[in-house]
């Protein structure tokens, strides 16, 4: 980046255009709000569909296994297409790769609310996973980051995060109320609805200009070329699996988790008193509270990634989880158990995100950030789409979900460590900031 004062003005010039910056820019641009909206919104319906479990597989009979693989498969499509719409905006920009993101999820819904099959949802789960690439964090971070100053990306990155989990917060619990009176079948209709509705937030959203197609096409070989030569990048891709694994699995089958094990909701006690009587609404409010609870460490993420080595963060926060999920599934499981494991794994739970879409930013540059950085997260949903799949294929087999747990105990490990090695400086040859 070449910094070049101009009456107390800074001028980028590592997006291939001249882009004036004031020096005390507010944090709060258009571009991150209306990003944050469309997160917010996406990841609320992903993250409602565990919700959706019990209810589906008693409805058809089905097997647990059966939703789980559409589950499942709709996490391999997002890790699929996230470096595809990732280049699709770089291509054609933003807002339109989230249109196309838009319509594509809204159909998958729509579609998956007429399924009466397995294999029907399975295969409009394709649909859906590619809609939540396009409206999530690939696409959202790449443009969050190219519109905020270097003072302010790490905690941008961080802000746009939090607001992924600010929808966790109300997508399960809303999921859970709606099914009291509608049918899983409108509610999917209902989300489609909501998932179109906030396009209408796009004309806001005006990022700064990409380089020229021709820039792109002469250099997007070389840089990735250089990525995947460097054992760091290989390091990061394998470090977001566990991310993943843990991520989903607690995500689709969590609140089955909680109706099944936990012992029963105290009569009297406080939860009971608030409304909370059933183990079926605990797990509900596992989610939000996971999510709520996300959105502080998230933020504390954001800012410590500013002041710190982000590959010792990371480490930090794969042995976190790895030590809070071995404690949990050892210790009785009671509500109050419940509600201490959701605040501490939800501290944890996306606070790799800002830090890993940082560490890609800071190694590999801006420009094609939502490229490589979707790559990386190709292997966080592999892991994705392993939990959530082998969460309903074990309970199958054994009845229970310890064996599929204890294996995302050691994946956490396996990722402390491998981010130990990674070389957290600028690669040569690339452009950088």
């Amino acid at each position: 980046m070449e910094l070049t004062p101009r009456k107390s003005r800074i001028v980028w010039r590592d997006l291939g255009v001249e882009q004036p910056v004031d020096r005390k820019t507010s944090i709060f641009t258009p571009v991150l709000i209306v990003g944050c909206l469309i997160v917010m919104v996406s990841f609320a319906v992903r993250a409602s569909f565990g919700v959706f479990q019990i209810p589906i597989a008693a409805e058809f009979g089905w097997l647990r296994s059966e939703f789980s693989l559409a589950i499942a498969i709709q996490n391999l499509a997002w890790g699929i297409g996230q470096p595809i719409f990732g280049a699709i905006a770089e291509k054609i920009g933003d807002r339109r790769a989230i249109v196309a993101g838009s319509l594509v999820y809204a159909i998958g819904l729509v579609l998956s609310a007429n399924a009466v099959s397995p294999i029907e949802h399975q295969t409009y789960a394709w649909l859906i996973g590619f809609g939540i690439a396009g409206t999530g964090f690939g696409v959202i971070l790449a443009v969050v980051g190219r519109a905020s100053t270097a003072d302010n990306r790490s905690m941008s990155l961080a802000v746009a995060t939090a607001a992924g989990s600010a929808g966790q917060v109300f997508g399960a619990p809303v999921a859970e109320w709606m099914l009291g009176f509608l049918t899983w079948q409108t509610t999917f209709v209902v989300f489609a609805g909501a998932i179109l509705a906030m396009l209408l937030t796009l004309p806001l959203m005006r990022a700064p200009e990409m380089a020229s197609k021709t820039e792109l096409e002469e250099s997007l070989g070389q840089i990735l070329a250089k990525a995947f030569k460097d054992p760091s990048f290989s390091l990061i891709f394998l470090g977001f699996f566990s991310c993943g694994y843990q991520l989903a699995f607690l995500t689709a089958h969590f609140p089955a988790f909680v109706t099944e094990l936990s012992s029963p909701i105290p009569v009297g006690g406080f939860l009971h008193n608030i409304g909370i009587t059933t183990t079926s609404a605990l797990g509900a409010v596992a989610i939000s509270l996971i999510g709520l609870s996300n959105i502080a460490g998230t933020l504390l993420a954001g800012w410590a990634g500013k002041r710190f080595s982000k590959k010792y963060l990371l480490a930090g926060i794969y042995t976190g989880r790895t030590v809070i999920s071995a404690l949990f599934i050892l210790l009785p499981i009671t509500p109050f158990s419940v509600i201490v494991f959701s605040i501490a794994i939800g501290s944890l739970w996306l606070a790799t995100v800002p830090l890993t879409s940082g560490l890609v930013a800071h190694i590999y540059g801006l420009r094609y950030m939502g490229t490589l950085y979707g790559i990386v997260f190709f292997s966080h949903q592999l892991g994705s789409f392993l939990g959530v799949w082998l969460g309903g294929r074990l309970y199958d087999v054994y009845g229970r979900y310890t064996a599929v747990w204890w294996i995302g105990v050691g994946v956490g490990a396996f990722s402390a460590i491998v981010h130990l090695p990674i070389r957290e400086r600028r690669l040569t040859g690339l452009v950088t900031v």
